[in-house]
């Protein structure tokens, strides 16, 4: 994949696009071209792909090495345009009206002769989409004028990327382009719910809680999941893990282990490298910077990575699923 800024010098790396309005028509016109895009959303860096174009999306799925039976998200600029590619009930414009656009996914039917691509759907007759609350994301989407499918922008498996940075060391060549837009605001994958059927399923947990959306629509069930027929992203067992192993729910550390703690800390002992998600014990703080502060502990050299526990309230249940996922068995 080339650097489409310069001439081509032999040198393959990806063009880094800044977020400029020159460059971000730039990154719209490469997203039409047929070409990986990756760009800041308000949650994790997404590798976007045009979602009706069967060779794009199916590069999404060769460059993260992702299993074709995992669905995408696909993103789009405003309800209006969802719309086009997703059947909306009433719950659905409900929960669109209240938090859309913001980090919340959801998977509705998929109408009959839809021009997205099947591999977005890994060939259910469901859609996952949701609209962004970034400027960025909003200005390529308004610009490049197409659905854009765009999981995280890693590795599949890996721990998602929060910046510009995190995306080429877990990519590198394998993405055309990559908008340097800063640090992610929320930086934890976006909430998704199923309406596909009479009841309401959280799929994955994320910034928008079940409580908020019953309010609105009544009880949501929480999925059991099955990794081998996910119904959206983030289902798989194993997921968001860094090369460390990982353990939970440590009070302390040994000597060989890097200790991702949580609160006031000043009681805590052991590790060998130590990060705090937040010492005030805020979990949108923790949130924010859970991704990151994973892959500095992974790069430091510790044969496993120990974590403090999470209160498994408000955003903590999105953060505990997360580091579930990263604890779990490797396949």
């Amino acid at each position: 994949m080339i650097d489409h800024s310069a001439p081509d010098t032999g040198e393959k790396r990806p063009a880094l696009i800044p977020a400029t309005p020159a460059g971000l028509n730039r990154a719209a016109e490469l997203l039409r071209a047929g070409r990986l895009v990756a760009f800041p959303t308000e949650t994790v860096y997404g590798l976007g792909a045009d979602a009706t174009d069967d060779r794009a999306v199916a590069a999404i799925f060769a460059a993260k090495g992702r299993p074709q039976f995992n669905p995408l998200i696909v993103h789009v600029p405003d309800l209006a345009a969802a719309h086009s590619w997703g059947l909306f009930d009433d719950r659905a414009h409900d929960l669109a009206t209240q938090f859309w656009p913001g980090p919340l996914t959801m998977v509705v039917p998929r109408p009959a002769n839809s021009a997205l691509s099947l591999l977005v759907s890994a060939g259910l007759d469901s859609i996952a989409i949701r609209v962004p609350n970034h400027p960025v994301a909003q200005a390529i989407l308004r610009a490049a004028g197409k659905p854009i499918a765009a999981p995280s922008a890693n590795c599949s498996g890996a721990v998602s990327p929060t910046t510009p940075q995190h995306v080429l060391e877990s990519l590198g060549d394998r993405v055309d382009a990559i908008v340097t837009g800063g640090k992610c605001m929320v930086g934890l994958e976006s909430t998704v719910i199923d309406l596909t059927g009479p009841e309401a399923v959280l799929l994955r947990p994320g910034a928008v809680l079940p409580d908020e959306m019953e309010r609105l629509i009544g009880p949501v069930r929480l999925s059991a999941g099955d990794p081998t027929a996910p119904k959206s992203p983030g289902q798989l067992e194993s997921h968001y893990a860094p090369n460390a192993a990982v353990r939970l729910n440590a009070s302390s550390a040994e000597e060989d282990e890097a200790f991702l703690t949580f609160g006031p800390d000043r009681f805590v002992f052991g590790g060998t490298t130590r990060l705090n998600l937040s010492l005030e014990g805020d979990l949108n703080e923790a949130a924010a910077n859970l991704f990151s502060h994973l892959r500095s502990l992974d790069q430091s050299g510790a044969r496993r990575i120990a974590v403090m526990p999470i209160p498994e309230v408000g955003l903590g249940m999105a953060i505990n699923d997360r580091l579930r996922r990263a604890a779990a068995p490797r396949s």
